[in-house]
C-alpha cells in the first residue's frame, strides 16, 4: 500500500500554561483545519485567562536543537511563527530557517501586550524589522503596525497602510481589523506583496469576551490551509471565517475568570 505523507505546519511560538493560545491554540487549530502540527518552544509562560504571571526564556542552543530535530526529519509545507522574545531567538530562528530553505513562514509579531506595554525591546524590534522581508506573510494587529510604520491607523487609511507596511518591509501583510472602530463588521485587509493586489475581508463581528488566542489561532489557521495547497489569499479568506466561526462557538462558553479563549473544535 503506497503511503502518504501528513501535510505538516511547524509552529514555532511560546507554550500559554492556560491552553488558549501560543503553542497550545497553534497545535488545536492546525489540527481542527486538516494537518499535522509539529512544534518549537521559544518560551514558558505562567499565564491563566486573567494574565501573564511569568515568562521563562528557553535556552537558546535548546531552541536551536529542537529546530534541528524536527527540520532534519519532516517536510514542512508552511512555518508558524509566534512569540519570539529577544533579538537573540529572532537571529537563531530566521538563521536557522534560511539553512533549511523553508519558504512558506507565516509571522504574527507578537510586538504588545493587551495591555499595551511593549513585548520586546528595541534591538529585537529591529532584529524582527530585518526578518520580515524573508517571510511570506505577516499579520500584525494595529497597535503591532502602527510600531512598524510610525502613525496611526484608522479605517479609512487602513488599505493605505497595509500597502505602506508591505513595500516598506518588503512581504505579504494581514493587517487585523480587531483593534479599529467597532462596527458590525470585522475587517481585516490584505495586501499581497508579489501580486500588489489589496484585499478587504469582512466578517459580522462578534460580542464576546473569549478572544484569548486570537491572533495565534489566525496566523495558524491561513498557514494550514496554505499547506494544505491554498493560495494566499484563499488561506487568508478561510482563515479568517475559521476565527469568525471559532469566536461564534465560543461565545457562550467561559473558562476561568476572565478573558476565555475561542472554540476551536466548535465543541
Amino acid at each position: 500500500m503506497r503511503k502518504i505523507p501528513y501535510k505538516s505546519v511547524l509552529t514555532i511560538a511560546g507554550s500559554d500554561s492556560s491552553g488558549g493560545a501560543g503553542i497550545q491554540a497553534d497545535i488545536k487549530t492546525i489540527s481542527a483545519n486538516g494537518a499535522y502540527s509539529a512544534s518549537v518552544i521559544t518560551a514558558s509562560t505562567a499565564q491563566n485567562t486573567q494574565g501573564v504571571r511569568d515568562i521563562h526564556p528557553i535556552p537558546i542552543a535548546h531552541i536551536v536543537q529542537q529546530l534541528e530535530a524536527v527540520l532534519d526529519d519532516i517536510e514542512f509545507g508552511t512555518v508558524k511563527i509566534g512569540m519570539l522574545h529577544s533579538s537573540e531567538v529572532i537571529e537563531v530562528v530566521k538563521n536557522t530557517l534560511a539553512k533549511y530553505n523553508i519558504k512558506n513562514i507565516i509571522l504574527d509579531p507578537v510586538m504588545i501586550a493587551s495591555s499595551g506595554n511593549p513585548l520586546l525591546n528595541q534591538n529585537a524590534i529591529e532584529s524582527l524589522k530585518e526578518f520580515l522581508p524573508s517571510v511570506l506573510l505577516m499579520t500584525p494587529n494595529i497597535p503591532e503596525a502602527e510600531l512598524l510604520i510610525k502613525y496611526p491607523i484608522e479605517l479609512k487609511n487602513v488599505k493605505k497602510s497595509a500597502k505602506e507596511l508591505g513595500e516598506k518591509y518588503k512581504t505579504s501583510v494581514l493587517l487585523k481589523g480587531g483593534h479599529l472602530e467597532f462596527t458590525d463588521l470585522m475587517t481585516d485587509t490584505l495586501y499581497n506583496y508579489k501580486t500588489k493586489k489589496i484585499t478587504t475581508i469582512q466578517n459580522r463581528a462578534v460580542d464576546t469576551i473569549n478572544t484569548h488566542g486570537t491572533g495565534c489561532s489566525l496566523s495558524s489557521a491561513i498557514a494550514t490551509f496554505i499547506c494544505l495547497g491554498d493560495s494566499l489569499e484563499e488561506a487568508t479568506i478561510k482563515g479568517c471565517a475559521y476565527l469568525n466561526q471559532a469566536l461564534i462557538d465560543g461565545k457562550n462558553k467561559y473558562l476561568g475568570k476572565g478573558h476565555g479563549a475561542v472554540n476551536h473544535f466548535g465543541i
